[in-house]
């Protein structure tokens, strides 16, 4: 439970792909069964984009919102906390009651690894990129330049201090510290799919097939959140991050404008439908990379749990909203 919720939190924060690619590598540190790490990989995932749905800043799809000026920093914060909240507390619930008494085997032996930055050191780039992250809003908020620039800054920010702090230390000792050395770890591959993702969906919107598929919904379906909730289960299949540039396309701002009911529903249901399976989110794609998790067994194992989640947040947000209007 509390490992769920330092998730949900880190997530809004670092970005749900981030936090899973951290919190699973530590629990391969002190989880021994791999049957135990396969099953709170998927607690991870669920938490990660739970976490992500509510924060400008905590996934690709709320920060592509944010940009295209669909929602505002505090009003997806308030609006979507709860719903995103109980999205993670329904499945922690059901797990709970279902493994209580369960014991957990940790981790016996590992070789200690020795680094050559202090605690200071390690403590300061920490809350220091912690602190980055977290002033973006609070950066195109009070200067209107696009948030990149916000991370630009603070990049060249954080590599100023890396290299002060590290510059007393032999060339070889420091290279494993300096942001040159991070920034080899880039994965192109994922980068090159976004950007084809957005070129394929931007082609769509230019010839006027999104705005068609937005009017066939509206006449076949009618209702808006059932809509909006539709588009959330299918993320679980296609990836959020195309649906939601595809929505983008779908819906003017004249028509929906910032922080309507469609957008921060739209933002919680495609962060969090990707949870139902692993291939529906970033998230899910780097934890079944990094713990080599089957999909049959997430299928079986974890999404139902999701799905209980998602629309248990769900039926939350839309109460809240009514109650609210």
């Amino acid at each position: 439970m509390d490992g769920g919720l330092c998730d949900f939190f880190l997530s809004a924060i670092l970005d749900n792909l981030t936090t899973t690619i951290v919190m699973v590598s530590l629990m391969k540190k002190l989880l021994n069964q791999r049957s135990d790490r396969l099953f709170f990989a998927g607690i991870i995932i669920i938490a990660a984009n739970a976490g992500g749905a509510w924060s400008p800043i905590g996934d690709v799809t709320t920060t592509m919102l944010w940009i295209g000026g669909q929602i505002t920093t505090m009003a997806i914060m308030k609006g979507v906390f709860l719903a995103s909240l109980v999205n993670l507390i329904a499945p922690l619930a059901v797990t709970s009651f279902l493994l209580r008494g369960r014991q957990v085997e940790g981790v016996t032996s590992s070789a200690s690894s020795k680094t050559q930055a202090t605690d200071f050191e390690k403590n300061l780039m920490f809350f220091m990129g912690l602190g980055i992250l977290v002033a973006v809003p609070a950066f195109k908020t009070v200067t209107h330049l696009p948030p990149f620039l916000g991370i630009l800054f603070g990049l060249g920010l954080l590599w100023l201090v890396g290299d002060l702090v590290h510059k007393n230390k032999e060339d070889d000792a420091k290279e494993h510290f300096t942001l040159v050395h991070a920034l080899t770890k880039i994965d192109m591959g994922s980068i090159v799919f976004f950007i084809g993702i957005l070129l394929a969906v931007a082609s769509l919107e230019h010839s006027h097939i999104l705005t068609s598929v937005a009017k066939w919904l509206d006449q076949t379906v009618g209702r808006q959140d059932v809509i909006v909730t539709i588009i959330g289960l299918v993320s679980a299949i296609v990836d959020n991050v195309p649906l939601v540039a595809a929505s983008m396309g779908m819906y003017s701002l004249a028509e929906f404008p910032s922080d309507s009911f469609l957008w921060e529903y739209m933002a919680y249901c495609a962060g969090t439908g990707g949870s139902i399976l692993i291939i529906g989110s970033a998230a899910g794609v780097a934890a079944m990379g990094l713990e080599k998790i089957d999909f049959i067994w997430y299928l079986k194992k974890i999404s139902w749990l999701a799905a209980l989640g998602y629309f248990a947040g769900a039926a939350v947000y839309v109460v809240q909203f009514q109650m609210s209007h």
